[in-house]
């Protein structure tokens, strides 16, 4: 059946009208299908510019990076990057989103640890590490793995995927301050590798126990007096060694475990107090220890009269200088005198053979 030349031609153009959005279609969900890969991260950019998939449908996750002395240093946390809250961002999204100098997913290759951080909780492990993060030749995770007390089921494969990238002459570091109470971690630690160096940050273990009954009074405010919980029997002075907040403390027997593993000189011990009055000083020491460039000298830091303790000073570019979170430097609830020279007492033997053992008199006593 014949048909008219104008009304066979429309006919044409339709059908290769349809054919062309088709093909355009395809191309499109191609393309989405390949960003959403991670395909489209491989394409060149230009390196401090460059900010993958990921960090733009989750904007908040990342933390801002600011200019220091012509590096690229991440700020300070506001909240206390230990919370549940970060343990939850850890095992659903990894942690691209954490790295203090990640341009692109794929620069650098993601290592092992050479350098952890493994003690003590209210030490001041959190400053520690977000000093070193100043620190351009470290890259470290921001929360907390707890891979070899929590989650080592996971596997070694799990743990090394939530390490940044690092490049040539660049460290890996993480810290968790539980694995330094945490019996089985000095042997799986020795079986990821015999070379690993650690660090501990310790501090008089009377006021450490006082601040980690603080911190755990601000989630519980039923729980029962300090003293209460420190003392099995109130009158004979009894301490209740079962209780966390004091068991932490004795430095030197969790110490034995780790150096059935590991040699003395592959640790090194920072004091939590020098750390708030000379963090210049401690940081030399770290640098040293971590085989680095002392980048991180007194010229980082101001101390901030109404925290108590040691700040970042303003980077380039930031509109304020920058102190660690909100749940840093919280005031202490008021200890009897008696409890507190009770409990110091008690510490007093440990200290000795703290200090004999790591060859440094901390001054606790």
């Amino acid at each position: 059946m014949g048909c008219w030349t104008t009304s066979c031609d429309l006919g044409h153009l339709k059908a290769h009208s349809k054919v062309s959005v088709f093909f355009t279609m395809i191309l499109i969900f191609t393309y989405l299908f390949y960003c959403l890969t991670g395909y489209c991260d491989s394409m060149p950019s230009p390196l401090y510019v460059h900010q993958s998939f990921r960090s733009k449908l989750l904007p908040k996750e990342g933390k801002k990076l600011a200019h220091w002395n012509g590096s690229i240093v991440r700020e300070l946390p506001e909240q206390d990057a230990t919370d549940v809250e970060d343990e939850k961002r850890q095992r659903g999204l990894g942690y691209e989103t954490y790295n203090n100098l990640s341009v692109s997913n794929n620069f650098g290759t993601k290592e092992f640890p050479q350098a952890i951080i493994i003690g003590v909780k209210k030490g001041g492990t959190r400053a520690l590490l977000e000093f070193l993060r100043v620190h351009p030749d470290v890259r470290a995770v921001g929360a907390e793995p707890h891979f070899f007390d929590r989650f080592y089921e996971k596997g070694l494969q799990w743990y090394r995927n939530l390490m940044p990238r690092t490049l040539d002459g660049q460290i890996t570091m993480e810290k968790t301050p539980s694995y330094f109470i945490t019996r089985e971690a000095p042997s799986r630690v020795f079986s990821m590798s015999r070379s690993t160096k650690l660090i501990v940050v310790v501090r008089d273990p009377v006021t450490r126990a006082v601040s980690d009954y603080t911190q755990t009074l601000t989630k519980n405010p039923g729980l029962p007096s300090f003293q209460n919980l420190a003392f099995k029997n109130s009158t004979t002075g009894l301490i209740d060694t079962s209780w966390s907040a004091v068991r932490i403390g004795i430095y030197a027997k969790h110490l034995e475990n780790w150096l059935r593993y590991f040699p003395l000189t592959q640790f090194l011990f920072v004091s939590g107090e020098k750390l708030v009055t000379d963090p210049a000083g401690e940081m030399g020491r770290v640098q040293d220890f971590l085989g680095l460039k002392r980048v991180v000298t007194n010229k980082h830091f101001y101390f901030n009269q109404t925290k108590g303790f040691p700040c970042l000073k303003k980077p380039e570019g930031s509109s304020r200088p920058r102190c660690l979170g909100k749940s840093k430097g919280r005031p202490h609830p008021h200890i009897p005198a008696e409890v507190l020279h009770r409990l110091r007492d008690f510490y007093r033997p440990f200290n000795m053979k703290f200090y004999q053992m790591t060859g440094q008199d901390f001054g606790w006593d």
